[in-house]
Formats: C-alpha cells, sequence, structure tokens
C-alpha cells in the first residue's frame, strides 16, 4: 500500500536529495582570488550580486538526479517486500558512493582552502540526511514483514 510510513520515508529521502539542486554545497569561497559557491551543478562565480556559472558538473547533476529516483522507485515496489528492502540497501552504498564523489568535487574545486563550517553549504549534509531516511523505511519494511509473516502463521 502506498500509505504506509515507508512511503513517507522514500518520498522524503528523494526530496531532500532533489533540494540539492537548491541549496549550495560550500559558498562564498574565495578561489583563485574570485569568490564562488560550489553546486552539484556546477561552480558558480559571484558577480555584483548575481551567479555566473563558470565550469558546470554535468555528470554530478544526472547522478543526483539518478540518486533522487532511486527512493522515489522504491515507493512502487511495496508489493515485493523482499526486493525493496534490498534495492533500499543498494541506495544506501549507491548514496555513500555518491557523498565522497561530492566531496571530492567540492575538494578539487577549492584546491588547498580548508572549508569552515561558515562556507559549507547545507547540500553537503543533505545525503547523510537522506540515508538516514532510507534506514528508518527499511526498518519500517522489515516490521511490515514481520506482522505479515505473523498474521501468517495464525492463519
Amino acid at each position: 500500500m502506498l500509505q504506509r510510513i515507508q512511503s513517507i520515508y522514500f518520498l522524503f529521502a528523494s526530496m531532500v536529495i532533489f533540494a540539492l539542486f537548491v541549496f549550495p554545497l560550500a559558498h562564498n569561497i574565495f578561489v583563485d582570488g574570485k569568490l564562488v559557491n560550489v553546486s552539484v551543478t556546477g561552480v558558480y562565480e559571484i558577480l555584483n550580486g548575481q551567479d555566473k556559472q563558470t565550469h558546470p558538473f554535468l555528470p554530478l547533476t544526472i547522478a543526483t538526479a539518478f540518486a533522487a529516483l532511486i527512493p522515489l522507485a522504491l515507493i512502487f515496489l511495496y508489493k515485493n517486500r523482499k526486493q525493496q528492502i534490498t534495492i533500499s540497501y543498494v541506495a544506501v552504498l549507491v548514496l555513500i558512493g555518491y557523498s565522497f564523489w561530492m566531496a571530492q568535487t567540492v575538494k578539487s574545486v577549492v584546491g588547498p582552502i580548508t572549508l569552515e563550517y561558515k562556507n559549507m553549504g547545507i547540500g553537503l549534509f543533505l545525503t547523510s540526511l537522506s540515508i538516514i531516511l532510507i534506514i528508518f523505511a527499511v526498518k519500517a519494511i522489515q516490521k511490515d514483514e514481520k506482522l505479515v509473516k505473523s498474521a501468517d502463521r495464525l492463519r
């Protein structure tokens, strides 16, 4: 059924990853004497209060969209709970790898500069939140599976 709590967790996990298109990974960083923001779509130079894209990240953008669609697709696998759990674990592994790739991308743009807390964007933490939401969904699916097995024993 679509109205289960794990569907809500998967929906929120997907929305959190889609939020990476809105929130920067790092902001207000001086790179080569220019003030820049780093997002999953690219590096944006701040000129007169406007963001101008200077270097796009097309592979990272495509990977972000793909990573956001995985939890959304998991909502519709509700009839096969074991497959839903398996793909959820795969999604967690994909998000861990994606997080590492995203951090390395930011590190390559920033270079030797150390990011401070004031320069870290909320986007760096959103994948962690998405992983937590997927784990909550897996726990809810396992609880449903246990309930179904106990009901089958009673029949």
